[in-house]
């Protein structure tokens, strides 16, 4: 295995993870943070525990630019559980370089996400439903995001997504860096791949 100053990442973030005993890069990882760094689009396929979040949050954080107060990059989870799971990991790397995150997803007091997306985010993990609440009450603005995560492509698919991915993706930039993280790639990701 490779170590993540090996695939070059911003030191700060190599002293985080090594604190959480986290040295050595995972396949996924030492694959796709090249890539997602480099700013193109990418598909990443691993399977579960393999380390994706990871694979694309340090790349993500190494890319937002903190002294910009607008949304830059979106992951977008199919749960809640998904969700807060991502937000604990990105937590202390976030803090650690001096990005603001927002968590936004559904059975939360949606006034309290209002008042943390107030703070001008940079990063937001969102479910799909919760986020185009957000829209619809123009709460979130999303014209600045120039990255955009799907974690779990194929969860969200099978869980009857797509039009709400569809829609968000309408209120992105299109010149935006797409990453699509998921288990599986059955057909309907990649005709999302081909748009």
């Amino acid at each position: 295995m490779t170590s993540f100053e090996e695939i070059r990442c911003l030191p700060t973030l190599i002293g985080v993870l090594s604190r959480q005993g986290i040295k050595k890069a995972t396949p996924v990882q030492e694959q796709a943070i090249p890539v997602v760094r480099s700013g193109r689009d990418a598909i990443v396929q691993a399977q579960t525990g393999t380390g994706k979040t990871l694979a694309f949050l340090v790349p993500l954080l190494e890319r937002i630019k903190g002294n910009i107060p607008v949304v830059q990059a979106l992951v977008v989870s199919p749960t809640r559980e998904l969700a807060m799971q991502t937000a604990r990991v990105v937590k202390p790397l976030a803090e650690a370089v001096g990005i603001h995150t927002a968590l936004v997803y559904g059975g939360q007091d949606i006034e309290r996400q209002k008042d943390k997306l107030r703070q001008k985010p940079q990063l937001i993990i969102a479910t799909p439903g919760r986020l185009l609440d957000h829209l619809r009450r123009r709460s979130v603005d999303l014209s600045q995001v120039n990255k955009i995560v799907l974690d779990e492509a194929d969860e969200m698919l099978d869980m009857g997504f797509r039009d709400d991915i569809e829609t968000i993706l309408a209120e992105v930039p299109e010149e935006r860096q797409t990453m699509l993280f998921s288990a599986t790639m059955p057909k309907p990701i990649l005709d999302i791949t081909r748009k």
